[in-house]
């Protein structure tokens, strides 16, 4: 894939005046997961109180255009995830490691590639932070993030479970 078409865009951390915002990205995403059929994101998760948390806990990040619009979102999280714990002994490694959770991109203002590039964004951001190894669950059902996890190298560990339901787990290592 070409970052060339990226390369007006910014990814930063997310302001708190931004929320809404990527609240309606979030829904767009949720609209879209539902009419591919998918159980993902039906549940009333995520919604616009997790988003603000996120952007409390300095987690969620944001992607804009070269126009500075608003096109995607993911939080980024440094302090573990505790669902992970059940696979511990199938991880590729046990050492301190970012999550990446709610990737969701702009169906408005969709543009071929950018979870990739927003996940390539989070790796690089995971590594500048002291982090060598980026760990993401997706649903069984969305092939879209399926692909780009695929295609970035991410390595599948097992299943994990939130709220009920199995969820693919996968994990990279940053420093190879």
């Amino acid at each position: 894939m070409s970052l060339e078409q990226f390369s007006g865009y910014t990814f930063r951390k997310a302001e708190p005046h931004e929320a809404t915002a990527i609240w309606s990205i979030i829904q767009e995403a949720i609209a879209k997961r539902k009419e591919e059929g998918s159980r993902q994101w039906q549940d009333g998760y995520p919604n616009l109180d997790v988003v603000k948390l996120d952007i409390e806990k300095g987690q969620g990040y944001v992607s804009l255009n070269e126009v500075g619009e608003l096109t995607g979102y993911l939080a980024l999280i440094y302090d573990g995830e505790p669902a992970y714990e059940a696979i511990a002994d199938q991880w590729l490694t046990n050492r301190p490691f970012s999550v990446v959770h709610r990737i969701a991109v702009s169906q408005e203002k969709y543009v071929k590639g950018q979870a990739t590039w927003m996940l390539q964004e989070a790796e690089k951001e995971s590594l500048k932070n002291g982090f060598l190894s980026l760990k993401v669950d997706t649903n069984f059902d969305n092939g879209g993030m399926l692909r780009v996890l695929e295609k970035l190298g991410y390595v599948y560990c097992g299943e994990v479970y939130f709220r009920g339901s199995a969820r693919k787990a996968f994990e990279k290592k940053l420093d190879e």
